[in-house]
């Protein structure tokens, strides 16, 4: 069994155009077709795109950006404001929930860039795997 040989791609490109929800193929193309709903394929170079198994990674990687974020900003506030608690529920509370909400279709659209980078779940290769 000879083994296809695969042509290089550049992660960092693939991922960078992903999270600006751009085809990681081309950069031109749209990511998603809805919301969190990656498309078919490339409308501008007919790559496939459904081939990822992002799952539950990409809403992990927001909610721990978010969540140091916000621990951090909580903690510089308490040492040099020491802020009235109900502020923390008002305001962080719902950064909280708007923030990831925001940044997940980017993180998402980098982790399909990232395993279209290297050949995953069957990207570049003709086959699923």
């Amino acid at each position: 069994m000879g083994a296809k040989s695969l042509e290089e791609r550049s992660v960092a490109q693939a991922m960078w155009r992903g999270t600006l929800c751009k085809c990681p193929h081309c950069g031109k193309g749209r990511m998603f077709r809805a919301y969190l709903k990656v498309a078919d394929q490339c409308e501008a170079c007919g790559e496939q795109l459904n081939l990822h198994r992002a799952d539950d990674f990409p809403p992990y990687i927001a909610i721990m950006i978010v969540g140091h974020l916000l621990v951090g900003l909580m903690l510089h506030m308490d040492m040099a404001y020491h802020v009235n608690p109900l502020t923390y529920l008002y305001t962080m509370v719902p950064l909280g929930i708007v923030l990831p909400l925001l940044i997940l279709p980017s993180v998402k659209g980098s982790i399909v860039g990232l395993q279209w980078a290297n050949h995953m779940y069957g990207f570049g290769t003709g086959q699923v795997d």
